[in-house]
């Protein structure tokens, strides 16, 4: 926290002249920024998914209530404003309401004086943001974007609530990413080096198997807990993930949020928001965390629908400027913590429209990403699964995390591949004459040993450990590079 807007923290005893005056100071922090009257405004239009309000002065982010007839019949939440007009966007169907409608600020989140304790006044805006519950008993259930269950297995057990919106980690405070994470996919483990803490992008069209590979993360990686955001997704998709694909040895110790597509656009906004949040809380705890967001691409198709219904232009393919800060705002929230605390490695699904890699939001992913995985429509198409375009994928840590021998392995299995790849049209002809390409000729005789390593049933689950040591059978003795070291594989 802010040190000039923390109060201090107690060393007196109880009951001392000290202790008390610093309760005093503390109480005083809190009438300053308290509001002491209630006001309520006043619906004048609806309009698409905005709503306008008169007679209130809330800063953008408030939740507000739409009361008709003395019932509270929908939530909303300032989205901008211009002059005396507040914009609200509703989180819900606004079917029946009447020009005139009350609109009524929701409650401020306070916590209670406690004697003795540190008391925050909760200035800044990320601490006045909503609070949805987070704790051990999330695990293993299925909420909405609001932190109501889903699953039908009763209520949840409270103990602690979070707010949705974080202050950034200061970047020097951040540990380095130094250790390897067994995300138990072989090519992944084996080629792309994925580091505790690190934030990777899955770029996939649809139908190539992304969900199917997210699952195999959820149930075999090395996490102490996994949280799942499944934004914007159709409704079948979250039944089917939850039961199929993730299964109940990933759900046990995962926390899963659903904002369907459905939802309104600032439920789905809030459900990437709230499983971000969760995470945040184990980290802090100290706990390894995996993040799956699915997908990050109809995260930002929500917040286009916000920005464009409330006036501001559009700029790259329909997406205003808005869109794309609010990306690494979302994405800088995982990754490691303070040194010595938990971590938060992210996987972030990229969608791309007709596998096109330059879309405005994939691109925009790619720059503040630690590096992407490709999934290819080919591939999928030759049954060939996980289908991992090894050539397109990387990782930006592997120099880090890496050996110097798996680091060569890598390489040269990719080198194999490729070569290979650009001379199929030549191969399968009968065009190459044997013994032009030393390299080639490596890559044919390797080719099916290649393809059996890549491939990986879904319920087969690839260690670490025999992840490297299958690329270490299949090159006993590190090839020597032909090529230049960047620290990428």
């Amino acid at each position: 926290m802010n040190p000039d807007a923390t109060p201090r923290a107690r060393t007196a005893a109880p009951g001392s002249a000290a202790t008390w005056q610093a309760f005093l100071q503390d109480a005083a922090r809190m009438v300053d920024v308290s509001v002491p009257l209630v006001t309520r405004g006043r619906l004048t239009r609806v309009s698409g998914l905005v709503m306008e309000a008169t007679g209130l002065a809330l800063p953008v982010g408030h939740t507000c209530e739409i009361i008709q007839d003395g019932l509270a019949i929908a939530e909303a939440e300032v989205v901008g404003f211009a002059g005396e007009r507040l914009f609200l966007m509703p989180t819900q169907e606004v079917h029946g309401l009447r020009p005139g409608a009350v609109v009524a600020p929701a409650a401020t989140p306070a916590s209670p004086l406690r004697f003795g304790a540190r008391n925050h006044p909760w200035r800044r805006a990320e601490d006045r943001s909503r609070r949805l519950p987070v704790g051990e008993s999330l695990l293993g259930r299925v909420l909405d974007a609001s932190g109501r269950p889903l699953d039908g297995c009763g209520p949840l057990e409270v103990t602690g609530t979070r707010p949705i919106s974080a202050r950034a980690i200061n970047p020097i405070d951040r540990e380095p990413i130094r250790a390897r994470l067994d995300v138990g996919v072989r090519s992944i483990n084996a080629l792309l080096a994925v580091g505790r803490g690190q934030r990777m992008g899955l770029f996939a069209g649809s139908g190539v198997g992304k969900s199917v590979l997210l699952g195999m993360m959820a149930r075999y990686t090395a996490a102490d807990v996994i949280v799942v955001g499944l934004i914007g997704e159709r409704g079948r998709e979250v039944k089917e993930f939850i039961e199929e694909i993730l299964g109940e040895e990933g759900l046990g110790r995962a926390v899963v949020v659903a904002a369907p597509a459905d939802a309104s656009p600032l439920l789905r906004m809030q459900g990437a928001a709230y499983a971000t949040s969760i995470a945040e809380h184990f980290r802090d705890e100290g706990r390894q965390v995996l993040l799956i967001m699915d997908s990050l691409t109809r995260y930002a198709m929500a917040a286009r629908e916000i920005a464009l219904a409330v006036g501001e232009p559009p700029a790259t393919k329909g997406y205003p400027p808005s869109v794309f800060a609010r990306l690494p705002q979302l994405v800088e929230r995982a990754g490691n913590g303070r040194s010595g605390g938990g971590s938060i490695t992210a996987f972030y699904t990229v969608l791309t429209e007709g596998d096109d890699q330059q879309d405005p939001i994939a691109d925009s992913a790619r720059a503040i990403l630690d590096g992407h995985i490709v999934l290819s429509r080919s591939l999928a198409e030759q049954g060939h699964y996980p289908a991992i375009d090894i050539e397109a994928s990387i990782s930006r840590v592997a120099s880090a995390i890496c050996s110097a021998d798996d680091l060569t392995r890598a390489r040269h299995f990719k080198q194999l591949y490729s070569r290979y790849q650009r001379s199929r049209d030549l191969i399968s002809v009968g065009a190459y004459v044997s013994g032009s390409d030393p390299l080639l000729d490596e890559a044919i005789r390797q080719r099916p040993a290649l393809d059996a390593f890549l491939q990986q049933e879904q319920r087969e689950g690839a260690s670490l450990a025999s992840s490297t040591a299958a690329l270490a059978a299949l090159f006993p003795a590190p090839a020597s590079a032909s090529y230049s070291s960047h620290g990428q594989v």
